[in-house]
C-alpha cells in the first residue's frame, strides 16, 4: 500500500491541529515532519537542533538506526499477546534490565506516570503488608515542586494549580515537604503511616532544579531510619541524562522503587517500568495491578537496543564531558555578560537557564521563538526558565554551534 505523501503546509497543520484536537498543549510553531540525531525537519524542509529530546525521551537521538532496527525486526514477528499469554521477549528483557540496574524484579508498563503509578500502588500494598500501617491510612510524601504525570494521582500531589486546578476532589494520602530540606523530611517520615517518599534526583519540570549535594543520600539514610521506602522517579533524569546512567548514582542512594521511562525506548516506544527488590515487588499479587500493553514484546526489544546503545556509545560519559562544557560556556558568555540571564544549572546534558524575569512574563516564550528561527529548539517551563537537554548522542562540535546559536540569540534578543 502506498503512503501518501504530505502536501500541507506547517500553517495548514497546525490549523487542522487546531480545529479537530484538544487544546490540551500549547507548542511552538513549529511542525516536524523528519528526525535523526540531534536534528530534526519541519514540514518546508528547515534545519533544527533539537535541544528538547521530547522531554529526555530521545537521548539517544531521534530515529537511531539500532533500535529502529530492533523495532521493525520484532514488528514482523509478534507485537502484542498481552499478559494473559507468555511471550518469548518479555523474560529476556526482565533478565536483562533487573541485572543492569540491580534489582529482584521489574513491573513493565507503558508510560512515565503509568510507572509512578505502579510505584505508589506497591508502596502503599508493601505499607498495608510489611510496614503494618492501618488500612486506608497509608500516606506517601511528595516534595514541592514535583511533577509525575497527569492523571489524578499525580496532580494529587501537585502544588502548581495549572495542573491540579479544577479536577478536584483529589486523592488522599499525599503530603508536601518542600525540596532539598532534609530537616523538614525527617518530621514528616516519623508520622507511621508513611509508607513512602517519592522524588526526583532533579526536579525537571520545575526548571531543572538541583539538591544540595548529599541530599539524595540523606533521603536514603532518614528513609531507613523510619522504615520508609525511598521512590526515585528517575523518568526524565535517568537513562544517562545527568551524566550517570542514574542520576542517585551520584551518591550512596539506592531507591527502594526505581521509576524508568522516557529514554527506556529512546523515544521510539512507549515503555516505562518500576523496579525493586522481592520484598516489595511480591507484595503485588495476580490480578492487583497491570496494563494489556505493559511487557509487550515490541516494547521489550525496543528497550533493550535502547539500553544497549546507551551502554556501548557511552552515552552517560559524553553527558557529563559535555554538560561541564555547556554550563561554563552559559557562564561566561550569558550570565557573566547579560542581565537577562541570571542562572545556569544542570547535570550532564540537563540544563537550564533562569531568566531575570517574572514567571509570569512572556520573555522565555519569545526567546524560544527566536531560538526556532535561528535553528535551535527548547521550550520555557515556569515561564521565566528555558530548559535545554538536547539528544546525548550530540557531538562537542555540534554543542559549541549550538551554543553560539543560544548566545547570540539572548543577546540580540529585543524585549
Amino acid at each position: 500500500m502506498e503512503t501518501v505523501k504530505n502536501t500541507l503546509s506547517s500553517a495548514q497543520l497546525m490549523q487542522l491541529e487546531d480545529k479537530y484536537g484538544a487544546h490540551n498543549y500549547h507548542p511552538l510553531p513549529v511542525v516536524l515532519a523528519k528526525g535523526e540525531g540531534v536534528l530534526v525537519w519541519d514540514v518546508e524542509g528547515k534545519k533544527y537542533y533539537d535541544f528538547l529530546s521530547a522531554y529526555s525521551a530521545v537521548n539517544q537521538g531521534h530515529c537511531h538506526p539500532r533500535i529502529i532496527k530492533a523495532l521493525t525486526e520484532q514488528a514482523q514477528q509478534l507485537t502484542l499477546t498481552s499478559r494473559a499469554f507468555h511471550n518469548d521477549v518479555l523474560g529476556v528483557y526482565e533478565k536483562y534490565v533487573t541485572e543492569l540496574f540491580g534489582y529482584d524484579k521489574i513491573l513493565p508498563m507503558n508510560t512515565g506516570v503509568e510507572g509512578g503509578e505502579t510505584a505508589n500502588k506497591l508502596a502503599r500494598k508493601w505499607g498495608y503488608m510489611k510496614k503494618g500501617i492501618p488500612e486506608n491510612q497509608a500516606k506517601i510524601i511528595f516534595a514541592h515542586g514535583n511533577f509525575w504525570g497527569r492523571t489524578l494521582a499525580a496532580i494529587s500531589t501537585s502544588d502548581d494549580p495549572s495542573s491540579f486546578k479544577g479536577f478536584g476532589p483529589y486523592m488522599p494520602g499525599y503530603e508536601l515537604v518542600p525540596y532539598n530540606d532534609i530537616p523538614a523530611l525527617e518530621e514528616a517520615l516519623k508520622d507511621p503511616n508513611v509508607a513512602a517518599f517519592m522524588v526526583e534526583p532533579i526536579q525537571g519540570e520545575a526548571g531543572v532544579v538541583v539538591p544540595d549535594e548529599g541530599y539524595l543520600a540523606a533521603v536514603r539514610r532518614l528513609c531507613t531510619k523510619y522504615n520508609v521506602l525511598f521512590i526515585a522517579d528517575e523518568v526524565q533524569t535517568g537513562i544517562a541524562r545527568t551524566g550517570k546512567l542514574l542520576a542517585t548514582d551520584y551518591e550512596d542512594a539506592r531507591p527502594d522503587i526505581l521509576v524508568l521511562g522516557k529514554a527506556l525506548s529512546g523515544g521510539v516506544f512507549p515503555v516505562s517500568a518500576a523496579l525493586a527488590d522481592d520484598e516489595i515487588m511480591l507484595c503485588i499479587q495476580p490480578g492487583e495491578h497491570g496494563s494489556t500493553f505493559g511487557g509487550n514484546p515490541l516494547a521489550c526489544a525496543v528497550a533493550m537496543a535502547a539500553l544497549e546503545v546507551v551502554k556501548e556509545e557511552k552515552l552517560a560519559e559524553k553527558a557529563f564531558h559535555l554538560g561541564e562544557i555547556f554550563r561554563e560556556r552559559m557562564q561566561k558568555e550569558l550570565v557573566e555578560v547579560s542581565d537577562l540571564v541570571t542562572l545556569v544549572r544542570g547535570r550532564g546534558l540537563l540544563n537550564a537557564i533562569v531568566i531575570n524575569d517574572s514567571p509570569d512574563s512572556s520573555t522565555a516564550w519569545n526567546i524560544c521563538v527566536e531560538l526556532s528561527k535561528n535553528g535551535l529548539l527548547a521550550k520555557p517551563t515556569h515561564g521565566n526558565i528555558i530548559r535545554f537537554a538536547p539528544p546525548l548522542v550530540i557531538t562537542e562540535e555540534q554543542l559549541h554551534e549550538c551554543c553560539d546559536i543560544i548566545k547570540n540569540t539572548i543577546l540580540n534578543y529585543q524585549k
